[in-house]
C-alpha cells in the first residue's frame, strides 16, 4: 500500500515539473508584451494591425473603417476556437453584404498549418497570420479564443473572452454594430 502512495507521489511530482517547464517554454517563445498603452478594451479606439492574410496580401485594420468588424484571436489546436468557427462561418456568409468583416487571426502557428485548417473547413472568411505573435501581445491576448467586436469608428464595442460564442450572441452583437449610427 505504502509503495502505491509513493508511486503517486513521485508521479504527481513529476507532472508538476513538466508543467512548469513548459510553462517556462511557453513564456520564451512568446514575443515581448508592449505595457506602453492600456489593454484594448470596450469604448477604446481597437489597436491598429497591419497582418498578411494566406494569400500573402497586406491586411490593415484601418481599411475597415466604416464598417464593423469582428476580430478573433485563435488557434486551429484550440477547442473551443474549432468550435466556433463554423458560426462563424455562418454568420459572415449571411452579414458580409452588409458591410460586415470577420477577420480571423491566427494567433502564432505557422502559415501551412493555418492554410491546412482554413482549406479543410472552406472557410470564405479571411484568415490572418500572426505567427510571431506581436499582434496577439499587442491586444494583449493571455487566452484563445478572443474575440473583439469593433463598430464603424474603429472603437471596442464589446470583448469575449474564451468559447465557443454562442450564434444567438454572436448575431445580436453583429446585428447592433450594423445598426449603429447608420
Amino acid at each position: 500500500m505504502r509503495q502505491i502512495s509513493n508511486q503517486r507521489s513521485g508521479l504527481s511530482i513529476l507532472v508538476l515539473v513538466l508543467g512548469l517547464i513548459w510553462i517556462a517554454l511557453s513564456a520564451k517563445n512568446q514575443a515581448p508584451a508592449d505595457r506602453s498603452t492600456p489593454a484594448p478594451r470596450s469604448g477604446f479606439p481597437a489597436p491598429d494591425v497591419n497582418l498578411v492574410n494566406l494569400d500573402g496580401q497586406e491586411v490593415q485594420l484601418g481599411d475597415f473603417l466604416g464598417r464593423p468588424v469582428l476580430v478573433n484571436f485563435w488557434a486551429s489546436w484550440c477547442p473551443p476556437c474549432r468550435a466556433e468557427m463554423p458560426t462563424f462561418q455562418k454568420i459572415y456568409t449571411e452579414y458580409e453584404s452588409q458591410g460586415f468583416v470577420f477577420l480571423a487571426v491566427n494567433s502564432q502557428e505557422s502559415r501551412a498549418i493555418a492554410l491546412d485548417y482554413a482549406q479543410s473547413n472552406a472557410f470564405t472568411f479571411p484568415v490572418l497570420l500572426d505567427e510571431d505573435g506581436v499582434v496577439s501581445n499587442r491586444y494583449r491576448i493571455v487566452s484563445l479564443p478572443t474575440t473583439f467586436f469593433i463598430n464603424r469608428y474603429g472603437f471596442i464595442s464589446d470583448v469575449v473572452y474564451g468559447g465557443p460564442i454562442s450564434e444567438a450572441y454572436l448575431r445580436i452583437q453583429v446585428e447592433k454594430l450594423l445598426k449603429e449610427d447608420r
